[in-house]
């Protein structure tokens, strides 16, 4: 193989791997958000 040839592979095998490393993949993650306020708890003061 000619020095040209080898350079030209090489420098793809490099394109390959760089591209291949770059697709890392991303994660969304939704988190439901807590209540502000909350419902009163029943005492059972005023009866129910």
């Amino acid at each position: 193989m000619s020095n040209t040839l080898k350079s030209i592979v090489a420098l793809g095998l490099v394109a390959f791997v760089a591209a291949c490393a770059q697709q890392a993949e991303e994660e969304f993650v939704v988190v439901e958000p807590e209540p502000i306020t909350t419902e009163p708890e029943p005492t059972g003061k005023y009866g129910s």
